[in-house]
C-alpha cells in the first residue's frame, strides 16, 4: 500500500495499492519535490469517472509505467469532489493550455505548485494525437534535466495567462435588463424540437436552464417556453438517462436523444431535477413529473441515504470494469425472468432490439444488450402492470454486483439536496418530504457545522476539509427553502448566521462577487470567483438568488446590496453569454420584477393558518418571502427579523401583503388573500 491508505476518500482509497507511490495533496509531498528537485505529477478524478478508471488500471496499476513516475516524479492524487478549490484551480491552467477540459486531469508542475504541464487521459501507450505515459513520462524528466529555463519560462506564461483570467468578475457596470431575453433567445435557439434539451450531442440535464424557463413562462405568460421545460421534461424521463428499472437519472446523454447515457449517478443531478421536476409538476400538473420526483426520492432513500439521513455523492457508472454492465440488458434475460406475455410487453414497450441498442466503447459496434427506454408514457391502464414487471426485474438486478457507492457525504451536495426536498415538499404538500430535508441538515449541522463555519466533507463521522463556497451557498439555500417549509425560525437563524461568515470570509470587498475559498485557505495560483452555471449553479448564482431572498425574510439590505454587487461585478461575462448564466438570471429577473412578501400573524399554526398559509403559497412563486409569526416563534423571530416586532399576535390570524415596497392592510379570510394575491 501506498499512503492513500490512509485517506478517506473513496477515490484515493482505489489507488492505495497502486505501485506508484502516491501521496495525498500535503506538504509532505511537496517538501519531498523540493529536496530531490522533483517535478509534481497531480493526477485529480473521482471515484465515479469511468476514464479515471481506464487511466488508473492502464497505467497507475502497471509496474513498468509505476517505476517511471516514481523515478521522475513525486506522484499526488487529489479527489476533485473533497477539494473543488485545487480542482477549479489547475482545471482553469487546462482549459488554457488545451481548450477543453475534463478528468482524469493531468497536471505537471514546480514543487512550488506552478503548473508547466496539462492533459487529461493519458493512454499508457502513444497513439495519434495523444501521447502515452511510456513515452510522456521520460520526455518530462528529460526537460526537467536538461531545460530548465524553458519549462521555468512556461510557468511564466501560465502564471500571467491565469492573472488574466483573475480580473474577470472585477466589472463596475450595471447589467443590462435585456440580457434576460437574450438567454431566452440563446435558450430558444438551440433548443431541439424534437427532444427536448438544448444543441446537440452530448446532452447535459442543466435543470437551471428549465428553471429559468419556468419563471419566464409564469412572469410573461409564454407558451413557448413552458413547451421547451415541458418537453425536455418528458423526453429526459422516456429515455436512457432515466434508469427505468431502478430510477434515478444518469449523469448526461452522450447521444441527442437522451437513450445512450453515461451511467454514473451523482447527488447534485438527483437534486437539481428533483427541484426540476417538481416545479414542472406545479407549472403544468402532468402526473409523470410528479411520478419521476418521487421516484427520484425513492432512489435517494434505496442507494444514497445514509444510516443517519444525510446523503451520500455517487454511484459509479463501472461494474466488473464495464461501463454500464449493471443497467444493461438482453432479451434473452428478459425473457427468462419474466412470463411469455409479460416479457413480450416489456420488450416492445422498451424497445428491445435483439442486437441490441447498446454499443461496445472501443469498437462502436452492437452488444446485443439494451438500455430500457420508452417512446411514449406508460398508459394509465398499464400502469400496474408496467410496475409489477420493473418489480420483478428489480428485484433480479439487485443479485448483479452494483457499481461503486462513493459513500462521502459532501456539505454542499447535501445542501442542494435538502433545498430540493423542502421545496418539493411545499409543491406537493408532503411533510414526509420536509422531513427528510430537517433529518439531512440536523447530520450536516451535528458533524460540519461548528460556530457559524462549515466543513466540507463528512465521511467515518469524521469531518475535515475547510469549508468552500458551495458548501455556504447551498447550505443557506436549503435552510432558507426549510424555513419556507417548516416556518421554524431555527433555519433561518442557521442561514442569517452562515450568511455572514460568507460575507465576512469570501465576499471580495473592493469588487464584489464572492470567492471560491475563504480568506483563510491556502492559495495556489490567486483566489478565484464562480459565475458559470455548469452542471450545477454555481456559488455566486445561488449566493445572489439567497441574498435577494433573506433580504425580503428580514428587511437587513445588507443582503440584497451584496447580492446585486454580484450582477455588477460579473455584468461582463453574463453578457458575453447569457445563456450559460440562466441561474443567476433567474435572481436577476426577480430584482426586475414585483417583490412580494407576506406576514401570517396567528396565536398558532391551526388549520386556518394552515389554509391562509397554503393559499399564499398556491398564489406566490418560491421567490416570495412568507413569514409566519406565532406566540411560539415570535421571540426568536423578532430577534431574527426585529421589523416583525410592529406586526401583533391576535386571537384571529391575520395576513399582511407587502408588494413592490408598499403594503395592504390585513386581510382574515383566504377569499381576501386570493384578492390580493390574484
Amino acid at each position: 500500500m501506498n499512503r492513500l491508505a490512509n485517506e478517506k476518500s473513496p477515490y484515493l482509497l482505489q489507488h492505495k495499492d497502486n505501485p506508484v507511490d502516491w501521496y495525498p495533496w500535503c506538504d509532505e509531498a511537496f517538501e519531498k519535490a523540493k529536496k530531490e528537485d522533483k517535478p509534481v505529477f497531480l493526477s485529480i478524478g473521482y471515484a465515479t469517472c469511468h476514464w479515471c478508471h481506464v487511466m488508473e488500471h492502464e497505467s497507475f496499476e502497471d509496474e513498468t509505467v509505476a517505476h517511471l513516475m516514481n523515478d521522475a516524479f513525486v506522484n499526488i492524487k487529489v479527489d476533485r469532489e473533497e477539494r473543488p478549490d485545487i480542482d477549479h484551480t489547475y482545471m482553469t491552467v487546462c482549459q488554457m493550455l488545451t481548450g477543453h477540459g475534463g478528468w482524469p486531469l493531468t497536471i505537471v508542475m514546480t514543487p512550488d505548485k506552478e503548473p508547466f504541464y496539462a492533459a487529461t487521459y493519458l493512454p499508457k501507450q502513444s497513439r495519434p494525437n495523444r501521447i502515452g505515459m511510456l513515452d510522456f513520462v521520460p520526455a518530462i524528466k528529460k526537460a526537467w534535466t536538461t531545460d530548465r529555463e524553458n519549462i521555468m519560462a512556461s510557468v511564466g506564461r501560465i502564471k500571467e495567462g491565469f492573472g488574466k483570467t483573475l480580473e474577470m468578475g472585477k466589472s463596475e457596470a450595471d447589467l443590462r435588463e435585456s440580457v434576460i431575453g437574450d438567454a431566452r433567445d440563446s435558450l430558444a435557439a438551440r433548443f431541439d424540437r424534437a427532444d427536448g434539451g438544448f444543441g446537440s450531442a452530448p446532452k447535459f440535464p442543466s435543470p437551471h436552464n428549465l428553471l429559468f424557463l419556468l419563471k419566464r413562462a409564469r412572469k410573461t405568460e409564454s407558451e413557448q417556453d413552458l413547451e421547451m421545460v415541458r418537453l425536455t421534461l418528458e423526453k429526459m424521463r422516456l429515455g436512457g438517462l432515466w434508469d427505468h428499472v431502478g430510477f434515478g437519472f444518469h449523469r448526461y446523454s452522450t447521444d441527442a436523444k437522451w437513450l445512450l447515457p453515461h451511467f454514473e449517478k451523482m447527488l447534485y443531478d438527483q437534486a437539481m431535477l428533483l427541484l426540476a421536476y417538481s416545479e414542472g409538476w406545479a407549472a403544468t400538473g402532468d402526473p409523470l413529473f410528479k411520478q419521476t420526483a418521487y421516484e427520484i426520492v425513492n432512489y435517494l432513500e434505496e442507494c444514497l441515504t445514509s444510516p443517519e439521513g444525510a446523503f451520500y455523492s455517487a454511484e459509479d457508472a463501472d461494474s466488473e470494469g464495464e461501463e454500464g454492465k449493471f443497467y444493461v440488458w438482453t432479451e434473452k434475460e428478459i425473457l427468462e425472468i419474466l412470463s411469455p406475455e409479460g416479457a413480450d410487453y416489456f420488450l416492445s414497450a422498451y424497445n428491445f432490439k435483439p442486437e441490441g441498442n447498446f454499443r461496445d466503447e472501443a469498437t462502436h459496434e452492437l452488444t446485443g444488450k439494451n438500455i430500457p427506454h420508452l417512446n411514449k408514457p406508460i398508459p394509465e391502464s398499464d400502469a400496474a402492470n408496467t410496475e409489477a414487471l420493473l418489480t420483478k426485474l428489480r428485484k433480479e438486478r439487485g443479485k448483479r454486483i452494483r457499481p461503486l457507492l462513493d459513500d462521502k457525504i459532501l456539505t454542499d451536495w447535501n445542501g442542494l439536496i435538502i433545498a430540493a426536498l423542502a421545496r418539493a415538499g411545499v409543491l406537493f404538500n408532503d411533510s414526509k418530504l420536509i422531513q427528510k430535508a430537517e433529518t439531512a441538515w440536523s447530520v450536516i449541522e451535528k458533524h460540519c457545522y461548528s460556530e457559524e463555519t462549515l466543513l466540507h466533507r463528512l465521511k467515518d463521522e469524521s469531518a475535515e476539509i475547510t469549508g468552500m463556497a458551495d458548501d455556504y451557498a447551498f447550505s443557506i439555500w436549503g435552510l432558507i427553502e426549510l424555513y419556507n417549509a417548516t416556518f421554524n425560525p431555527h433555519y433561518l437563524g442557521r442561514a442569517i448566521s452562515l450568511q455572514k461568515t460568507f460575507d465576512e470570509k469570501f465576499y471580495d470587498s473592493e469588487h464584489g462577487g464572492y470567492f471560491f475559498t475563504a480568506d483563510d485557505a491556502e492559495v495556489l495560483l490567486g483566489r478565484q470567483k464562480e459565475i458559470y452555471d455548469g452542471a450545477l449553479p454555481s456559488s455566486n448564482s445561488a449566493a445572489a438568488m439567497n441574498g435577494l431572498r433573506l433580504s425580503r425574510l428580514t428587511s437587513v439590505p445588507q443582503f440584497e446590496e451584496k447580492s446585486r454587487g454580484v450582477f455588477k461585478t460579473f455584468s461582463g461575462q453574463i453578457e458575453d453569454s447569457p445563456s450559460g448564466y440562466t441561474f443567476a438570471l433567474l435572481t436577476y429577473d426577480l430584482f426586475l420584477g414585483n417583490s412580494i412578501e407576506i406576514v401570517i400573524t396567528a396565536e398558532k399554526q391551526d388549520e386556518i393558518t394552515t389554509k391562509l398559509i397554503n393559499t399564499c403559497r398556491n398564489h406566490a412563486d418560491s421567490s416570495t418571502a412568507i413569514l409566519l409569526k406565532t406566540e411560539e416563534t415570535a421571540i426568536r423571530l423578532d430577534a431574527i427579523a426585529p421589523f416583525l416586532k410592529n406586526y401583533p399576535i391576535s386571537k384571529y390570524p391575520a395576513v399582511y401583503v407587502c408588494r413592490s415596497f408598499e403594503c395592504e392592510a390585513p386581510v382574515y379570510t383566504v377569499a381576501e388573500v386570493e384578492s390580493i394575491l390574484s
